[in-house]
């Protein structure tokens, strides 16, 4: 946005009475003084303009440079159609008013409208064209009404004169059925120096034309409140927006956070769940391998208790035994272990009873004399196949060893009754 300060130089002599241009040439330049007005001081709240007539008894300035677009408007309603024009005087009292401006930071530009023939000589006009770019002031002439042939070179000429980086133009507006302010719309005047930006321009394939090159539809210089009214709802409800697609945005963040850490703690939930029975249960297989031993080792001692109490009479059984156990393997190591563990405990006492050797021979031949209830015993310890060969040749030397005991007592009973 181009901060600048701009004064309007209005022709009010009396061509300006004429109705060539709808519904007269002042009514229509007054309207496009409004337009002008209004977009410079929207394109920035710092510009200012001002306004001053140049026929009558000599140039006035009707309103100092001002921020107040109010007043320019106002002004407007006083102005009075008298006398001829004089640009030359007009142009330079423009200039001196922009000298005096109160913010020099900006830029300085004089918007002149001509409506009347131009009298002045032509050389007069490069004169004060050269000198308003020495001061880097910039011109915008309109042309409308008469057109004699003396007229549009004057005006070229002054154009040319102060024209400095195509900051200055020339804008002719013949006589018809548009309206002035319409044309100036597509004019260099508002689409040349940053003036689209104020949304006075028009909206392309407008034309310039018709009740769509405002926003909303709406004149700001007829209903300046109602369009500022509607601009400012527009802009709040850009924020508001705005605001709600922030939100929604950062919801939809929280959301993918709080699902990816539910899915973080599904992950761990197992985990610790699963840690503290393990704990609990670390020592599960101990247990369960202590028992099975016992119960291996309980079995054990009661299948080979009578084969422990001939251990007594020789040791050949002992010996047979040994071997027996040293042939088991595989999957019957923990009860091999077990049956050469008890056979050693029960051969280190050497002077057991006969009474309960031979008892233990009795219950070792019953419990071994029943198959089914070996087999469902066997079957119960875990690790432990009843149809695996190790366990036969154990069970079947077992049985051997009874057989052969109970001969050794049909022969002790054979020899006492012989003395």
């Amino acid at each position: 946005m181009v901060l600048e300060a701009t004064m309007v130089c209005i022709d009010n002599s009396e061509w300006m009475r004429n109705g060539d241009y709808a519904p007269t040439r002042f009514q229509a330049q007054a309207d496009a003084v409004n337009l002008i007005c209004g977009a410079k001081t929207q394109s920035n709240p710092e510009n200012t303009v001002g306004l001053l007539t140049m026929a009558g008894k000599g140039v006035r300035v009707v309103v100092t440079p001002t921020p107040d677009l109010g007043k320019i408007l106002s002004s407007m309603h006083g102005m009075g159609i008298e006398g001829e024009v004089n640009l030359s005087s007009g142009v330079q009292v423009a200039q001196l008013a922009l000298k005096h401006r109160q913010n020099k930071n900006q830029r300085q530009r004089i918007v002149l409208f001509a409506g009347s023939p131009v009298t002045c000589e032509l050389d007069m006009l490069v004169k004060i064209g050269k000198k308003l770019k020495k001061n880097n002031v910039a011109v915008d002439v309109i042309s409308f009404g008469d057109e004699d042939g003396r007229k549009a070179e004057k005006l070229e000429a002054l154009v040319a004169a102060v024209n400095s980086n195509d900051n200055s133009h020339l804008v002719t507006i013949p006589p018809g059925t548009n309206i002035l302010s319409d044309m100036l719309m597509s004019s260099p005047i508002f689409t040349g120096d940053g003036a689209s930006s104020s949304g006075y321009a028009p909206q392309p394939g407008a034309g310039g034309l018709g009740p769509g090159r405002f926003d909303f539809g709406v004149d700001p210089n007829l209903d300046p409140e109602l369009a500022l009214a509607l601009r400012v709802s527009m802009e709040e409800e850009r924020a508001r927006q705005e605001a709600a697609a922030a939100k929604a945005a950062e919801e939809a963040k929280q959301k993918a956070e709080e699902g990816s850490a539910s899915g973080v703690r599904e992950e761990v939930m197992p985990d610790t769940a699963a840690g503290p029975e393990s704990a609990a249960h670390g020592g599960g297989p101990e247990p369960m391998d202590d028992e099975s031993a016992l119960l291996q080792q309980a079995l054990a001692m009661s299948m080979t208790e009578a084969a422990m109490s001939g251990a007594g009479i020789g040791t050949g059984t002992g010996g047979v035994m040994d071997t027996r156990m040293g042939e088991a393997g595989g999957d019957d190591a923990e009860l091999a272990l077990a049956l050469r563990m008890s056979m050693q405990e029960d051969s280190g006492a050497p002077g057991m009873p006969s009474e309960r050797g031979t008892a233990s021979a009795e219950g070792m031949g019953q419990v071994l004399g029943d198959a089914g209830f070996v087999n469902s015993v066997l079957a119960s310890l875990p690790g432990v196949d009843p149809d695996d060969p190790a366990v036969r040749d154990v069970l079947a030397s077992l049985q051997q060893t009874d057989r052969k005991l109970d001969k050794e007592e049909e022969e002790e009973e054979e020899e006492e009754e012989k003395k």
